[in-house]
C-alpha cells in the first residue's frame, strides 16, 4: 500500500519524465564519438585480414575457414555481404563496428532499466560511450563490437525470459546465444553468469535481483523502479505473463530446464565450429603467450584502452556492486566469471588476449552507473564527463594508429605511396617475411589495388591457397630472372634491407641486384633494387 500511495503521489509530469526511454541518449553519444575520425588510423594487420577474407568469393571464404580462422569465419561472411553492398573503404569496413557499439550503449541503458534502475542504465550507457575502448573497438573491422552487442542482447533477453517466461522470449534468447557463439566463441563464457542468474531465479526472479513483471491493471506495478536504494524488489506472485499463472506457480526447475533447452540449438550449431577452431588453435594463436598473474590487473586498462579510465571504471563498478545488493548478481557475474574462466584457461593454454574480453565492459559500466545513480544527476554527469576528459589523450592516440603497442605503428600507406610515386611498368615486388602477421603484401595491395607491381614470387595467392598468406616459388632466382627493377618491402626499419632477407630469396636478391634507394618508414622499409 505504501508503494501504491507513493506512486499516486507522483505528478503527471514526473511520471512522464520517468517513462521517457533511456536508451537513445547513450546510443546517440556513442555513435557520435565512434564515427569521429573513424578513417584517420589506417587499417592495421587484423583489419587487413578482415578485408582479405571479406573480398573473397564465398567458396574461397569457406576454404579459408577450413585452413585457419574458422572461429572468425561467420563474421567474415557477414562482412562479405556488407562489403558487396557498401564497399571496402576504411569507413565502410569499420562502420558496422561503430553501429554495433552504439547499439551496445543503448542496450546497456535498457538492461539497467530492466534490472530496476533506469538512472543506473542511463549513466552506465553514457559512461560506456566515452570510454576510449569503446571508440577503439567501435572503429575496428573485427568481430569484437558485434560480439559485445550480442552479449548484452542475450543478457537482456534472458532477463525478459526469466521475468516473463514464454516460448517466444526463450527462442529469442536462443537465437542471440547462437549468434554470439558464431561471432566470438570465447564470449560464450558469459553463459556461466547466465547460469548463476537462472539458478538464483529458479523459484522467483527477485532472488536473482530481477524486478517483478508488470501486472496489467495493478497500480504501481511498473516492474521498473528508478532507484537502487533499498533491497531488491520482491516478485509479485500473481505477476502476469507466465503461461502457468505467474512466477509463484512455476516449479523450481522450470526456468533452468527452459534455459538448457534454449542452449540446445546453439550447442548443435556451434559444436562443429568449436572442433574445427580447436584444431587450428596452434596456428591461429601462435603469437599468444600463456597468461601470467600480472596480466589480470592489467586487463581493465587493456579493454578500456586507458589505464586511468580503466581504473576509474573498476572502482566505480566495485562501488556499484557493493551498494546494489542482489541486483548486482547478473552484471557482476557477467564481468567476473568470463574474466576468471578465460584467465584460468590462459594459464594452461595460450588464450589470454585482453581484447577477447571487451564484451564484459558494458556490464562493468552498468555497475558503475549504479554507483552514480544515487548522486544528483549533474554531479553524476560530471563524473561521466571526467572519465571522458581523462580518456582524451588515448582517444587521440587510437585515431593515429590501431597497432599495439601504439609506439610501434606500421605505415602501410606511406610504403604504398613510395611505390606508387616511383614505380615503372614491368616492376616486381618482393616481401620479407611473407608468412608474417604483419601482412606486408595485404597492406600494399589494399592501398595500391591494381596499380601494384607484379608479385613475381607468388605461385598461389591467398584465395587459391585458402589461407591468409600466399605461397612462393621454391627457386626465387629463376622467378626473378625477368625483372629489371624490384621493390623490396621488409618488416622493421632497416639500413640494409637486403641483408634482412633470409634463405634463397635473400641470396637471389643479393646476387642479382644492387640497392638503388631505401625509404625507411614506421614498422617497415621499402627499397628499390636494380640489376
Amino acid at each position: 500500500m505504501a508503494h501504491a500511495h507513493a506512486e499516486h503521489g507522483v505528478s503527471g509530469r514526473g511520471r512522464a519524465v520517468r517513462s521517457l526511454p533511456v536508451w537513445p541518449w547513450p546510443a546517440l553519444l556513442t555513435l557520435l564519438v565512434t564515427v569521429a575520425g573513424i578513417d584517420r588510423a589506417q587499417l592495421w594487420r587484423d583489419e587487413l585480414a578482415t578485408w582479405s577474407a571479406a573480398t573473397r568469393s564465398v567458396g574461397d571464404l569457406v576454404r579459408l575457414t577450413g585452413t585457419i580462422d574458422a572461429a572468425t569465419g561467420p563474421y567474415y561472411l557477414v562482412m562479405h555481404g556488407w562489403v558487396a553492398v557498401v564497399g571496402d573503404s576504411v569507413t565502410a569496413l569499420r562502420l558496422p563496428a561503430a553501429l554495433a557499439m552504439a547499439a551496445v550503449a543503448g542496450l546497456t541503458a535498457l538492461l539497467g532499466q530492466r534490472l530496476g534502475d533506469a538512472r543506473a542504465g542511463l549513466l552506465g550507457g553514457l559512461l560506456f560511450a566515452v570510454l576510449p575502448g569503446t571508440s577503439r573497438y567501435g572503429q575496428e573491422a573485427r568481430p569484437y563490437a558485434l560480439a559485445t552487442f550480442l552479449a548484452v542482447l542475450a543478457t537482456l533477453l534472458l532477463v525478459e525470459a526469466l521475468r516473463r517466461p514464454g516460448w517466444a522470449r526463450w527462442a529469442g534468447y536462443a537465437a542471440a546465444v547462437a549468434a554470439l557463439g558464431l561471432t566470438h566463441l570465447i564470449a560464450l563464457t558469459l553463459l556461466a553468469a547466465h547460469a548463476v542468474a537462472v539458478l538464483a531465479a529458479r523459484r522467483t526472479p527477485d532472488r536473482a535481483g530481477l524486478p517483478a513483471a508488470a501486472v496489467p491493471g495493478r497500480p504501481g506495478a511498473t516492474g521498473y523502479p528508478t532507484s537502487t536504494s533499498g533491497p531488491a524488489p520482491t516478485a509479485d506472485p500473481g505477476a502476469a505473463g507466465d503461461p502457468a499463472g505467474g512466477p509463484g506457480t512455476v516449479g523450481p526447475w522450470r526456468r533452468p530446464l527452459c534455459w538448457l533447452l534454449a542452449l540446445l540449438p546453439a550447442a548443435l550449431l556451434l559444436t562443429p565450429l568449436v572442433l574445427v577452431a580447436a584444431g587450428q588453435r596452434s596456428r591461429q594463436l601462435d603469437w599468444v603467450d600463456t597468461a601470467r598473474p600480472a596480466d589480470l590487473p592489467a586487463l581493465a586498462g587493456g579493454v578500456a584502452q586507458s589505464g586511468v579510465v580503466g581504473g576509474l571504471l573498476v572502482g566505480l563498478a566495485a562501488l556499484g556492486a557493493a551498494r546494489s545488493g542482489r541486483r548486482a548478481l547478473l552484471p557482476g557475474c557477467a564481468v567476473l566469471l568470463p574474466v576468471l574462466l578465460v584467465f584460468a584457461a590462459g594459464l594452461a593454454v595460450p588464450l589470454w588476449v585482453p581484447r577477447y574480453l571487451v564484451f564484459v565492459v558494458p556490464f562493468a559500466a552498468l555497475l558503475a552507473g549504479a554507483a552514480l545513480a544515487p548522486v544528483r544527476l549533474p554531479a553524476a554527469l560530471a563524473v561521466v564527463a571526467l572519465a571522458g576528459l581523462l580518456g582524451l589523450p588515448d582517444q587521440a592516440a587510437l585515431r593515429r594508429t590501431h597497432e599495439w603497442p601504439r609506439s610501434a605503428p606500421v605505415d602501410y600507406r606511406a610504403a604504398a605511396g613510395v611505390v606508387a610515386a616511383n614505380q615503372r611498368p614491368g616492376d616486381a615486388v618482393v616481401y620479407s617475411p611473407r608468412e608474417s602477421w604483419l601482412f606486408l603484401d595485404l597492406g600494399l595491395r589494399y592501398h595500391l589495388r591494381d596499380r601494384r607491381p607484379d608479385d613475381v614470387l607468388v605461385t598461389r595467392d591467398q584465395a587459391r591457397r585458402g589461407d591468409l598468406w600466399a605461397a612462393e616459388c621454391d627457386r626465387p632466382a629463376q622467378c626473378l630472372a625477368g625483372a629489371e627493377r624490384v621493390w623490396l618491402v621488409v618488416a622493421g626499419r632497416r639500413a640494409d634491407p637486403v641483408a634482412a632477407v633470409p634463405g634463397a630469396k635473400g641470396a637471389a636478391l643479393r646476387d642479382g641486384f644492387t640497392v638503388e634507394q631505401v625509404w625507411p618508414h614506421p614498422g617497415l622499409t621499402v627499397a628499390l633494387l636494380t640489376r
